[in-house]
């Protein structure tokens, strides 16, 4: 099992989204091993599954 270990949103504004395009952030995990692994997802998608910081991933 995963766990969040940081969130991290690159956008500073210096670039404007495409039409259509959400805003993203990178995600930190780590796993019971000590494992980190990033993966990229749109912000939207955490807020609407209740995930944060310190929230497990177990989604592939």
């Amino acid at each position: 099992m995963w766990t969040i270990k940081q969130i991290f949103d690159g956008d500073y504004g210096c670039e404007e989204l495409q039409p259509g395009q959400k805003p993203k952030v990178s995600v930190t995990l780590e796993n019971e091993a000590g494992e980190v692994r990033y993966v990229t997802v749109e912000d939207e998608w955490l807020i609407e599954n209740g995930l944060e910081i310190g929230s497990k991933w177990d989604k592939e």
